[in-house]
């Protein structure tokens, strides 16, 4: 059993309601954000409209506040926006959706005025109004506003979506639009599209850009942004219409044969049955010199061929596949579609070739991944002069993997790192080849013949006598 002491809502019940009462006023105090929370508390347990009341008078404070919030404060507004966010959604919707969606709105419109002075390298901030924008479609199908309408506030808010706050919108608000609103939609966006962005006499152009091209006006500037907005939004409306044809009429001939685009496009026909067209695209898209196909194009390509019967043809392009990225996913596939016995000549000949593959570090990361941790030590062995200490992202978790069997191969990655670390005097980096020296140390005593290789004390020999002057990395050897 729990603690009577323990932090829990049991407990806390037992101390009787003045004396919380008391203890939320002393810990609030100076707390900007819990006072925040308990004004909403009060203003909840009057009406559903007290709490409307309380979050507008909020969010109004949030849209007008000017200082810049950094990383050190993004927390405090984090709280303040997920606070506002789940009070319309447990607050307010149960008792009046119609004014949790109007309310969810003007949360959205905040995104702008907020990333104009926030930094939200993480991603958190963004987060929120991604859910926000997900809350949106739930309220609007309980609303069951009149699509015309709603059709016209989705089209606004996508023209306010500069900082992507608004992405996927069409497809979340499918659903509330029905089929009449994405008509309508579609209908407005291709309007839209047809109207021109107006054109300031030229003494009132803006410069807002300078680049190879010239200047660029802010007129200029805000046509693009319409054009690449509605092509988005005629993309979106598209899907959620299931209108595979509509999706294609968005993208020019020439960009059709792009291969990310012709993936696109591919898996959109495949999934209205229409595989040999997709497998038009797909074969139509300039590839290249073949080294960087897209993954996407890839997949899909299996996938249509699968879907028209040719099995053969699909094996054959796996391990295509296979040979350009060494992808064990692509083998594993391979294999699993050969006869008994067959794939074990075939994972041979996938060893030899992964062996042989141009790229040392893709090699190893996929012994590594198979795994095949022999094969990952033979390679380092025979081809240890192409290691390139640089890339301990890789190295170290080899050198990890390795050590209890392979304490050659081990070693041999650790001294990449050890020897490009002092040949570049890369100081930030001493203390981690410091640790690697003394693993070397470690793994010497299991390694009972070094062959071609330097033996552990030669080595640290030559580190002395080649980087002796290097006393950072040294003193932390000798701790």
């Amino acid at each position: 059993m729990a603690s009577k002491t323990t932090l829990n809502a049991k407990n806390l019940e037992a101390l009787g309601a003045e004396r919380l009462a008391q203890l939320l006023i002393e810990v609030s105090t100076g707390n900007a954000a819990a006072k925040r929370k308990l004004r909403l508390a009060l203003a909840g347990a009057q009406s559903p409209r007290e709490a409307a009341r309380e979050i507008t008078k909020r969010l109004t404070s949030i849209a007008r506040a000017r200082s810049f919030i950094t990383w050190k404060n993004r927390k405090a507004l984090v709280t303040d926006l997920e606070t506002q966010r789940r009070a319309i959604v447990e607050q307010i919707a149960p008792a009046d959706p119609d004014e949790a969606l109007a309310l969810m709105w003007r949360f959205m419109a905040l995104a702008t005025p907020v990333f104009e002075r926030c930094d939200d390298s993480s991603g958190t901030v963004i987060g929120i109004f991604h859910q926000a924008c997900a809350d949106l479609g739930q309220l609007a199908e309980k609303v069951r506003q009149d699509p015309q309408a709603l059709a016209g506030t989705v089209l606004d808010a996508l023209q306010d979506n500069g900082y992507g706050q608004y992405d996927g919108l069409i497809g979340i608000m499918a659903p509330a639009l029905g089929d009449e609103g994405l008509a309508a939609l579609k209908s407005m966006t291709e309007e839209l599209g047809r109207s021109p962005v107006p054109v300031p006499p030229k003494d009132q152009w803006k410069a807002v850009g300078w680049g190879t091209g010239g200047i660029t006006y802010e007129h200029e500037m805000r046509a693009r942004e319409r054009t690449s907005a509605v092509a988005m939004a005629l993309k979106d409306i598209a899907d959620a219409q299931g209108d595979v044809d509509s999706f294609i009429a968005q993208y020019d001939p020439k960009t059709r044969k792009v291969p990310q685009i012709a993936a696109e496009v591919a898996q959109r026909l495949l999934a209205a049955g229409r595989a040999g067209e997709a497998l038009g695209f797909l074969e139509r898209a300039e590839l290249g010199d073949g080294l960087r196909v897209p993954l996407a194009w890839q997949d899909i390509r299996l996938q249509t061929l699968e879907a028209l019967g040719r099995g053969e043809e699909a094996q054959a392009f796996r391990w295509g596949c296979f040979e350009r990225t060494l992808s064990d996913g692509y083998l594993r596939a391979y294999l699993k579609r050969l006869p008994d016995f067959d794939d074990m000549e075939a994972e041979e000949r996938a060893m030899a070739h992964a062996m042989a593959y141009p790229s040392l570090l893709h090699a190893l990361q996929f012994f590594l991944d198979w795994p095949a941790l022999d094969r990952a030590a033979d390679l380092l062995v025979a081809r240890h002069d192409e290691i390139d200490g640089d890339h301990y992202e890789y190295l170290a978790p080899a050198a990890e993997a390795l050590s209890e069997r392979h304490p050659l191969a081990a070693t041999l990655v650790l001294r990449a790192m050890i020897e490009f670390t002092l040949t570049r005097s890369r100081a930030k980096r001493y203390r981690y080849v410091a640790e690697h020296l003394v693993s070397c140390a470690r793994l010497a005593r299991d390694i009972p013949d070094f062959g071609t290789f330097e033996t552990h004390d030669a080595y640290v020999a030559r580190l002395k006598e080649e980087h002796g002057r290097k006393f950072g990395f040294w003193s932390l050897t000798a701790a």
